[in-house]
């Protein structure tokens, strides 16, 4: 059984949040080529003071000597609705009606992304009604 990719939840990090919607929607406002639906990894570098370890409560300890390491960090989004922000509706040019999304952080930083990001105007509603937009990138 196949299973429509467009169809699945995207979690978009931006500074201050995060917005969960469908890939096709996303395409949709965004564009195909979105540099932010398919993101790369950032290299994080991490240093480790040196720290007593122990293991078991009552055991002896252990010293841990400092170093330092590197990983790769992915982008990350919430685990579940309930930690997954608040439910909002959003609308745009060419969107047939209004759409459910997830917004992590506040309003105004999930407006200034879209006014960074969109390529279409795009509003949007919390869930007391409250409405904002219309968003659309500036062009040159």
């Amino acid at each position: 059984m196949a299973t429509d990719f467009d169809a699945q939840s995207v979690t978009i990090n931006y500074s201050g949040g995060s917005i969960e919607m469908v890939i096709g929607n996303a395409k949709d406002l965004f564009g195909d080529d979105a540099s932010f639906l398919s993101p790369e990894g950032v290299e994080k570098t991490v240093s480790v003071r040196e720290h007593p370890r122990t293991r078991v409560i009552g055991g002896s300890t252990k010293t841990i000597e400092s170093n330092v390491y590197t990983y790769t960090q992915w982008p990350t989004g919430s685990g579940g609705n309930s930690a997954g922000g608040e439910a909002i509706l959003m609308r745009w040019e060419g969107s047939e009606g209004w759409w459910t999304a997830r917004m992590s952080g506040s309003a105004w930083e999930l407006g200034t992304f879209l006014n960074k990001s969109s390529t279409k105007a795009v509003t949007f509603k919390t869930e007391q009604g409250t409405p904002y937009g219309p968003f659309i990138k500036e062009t040159p």
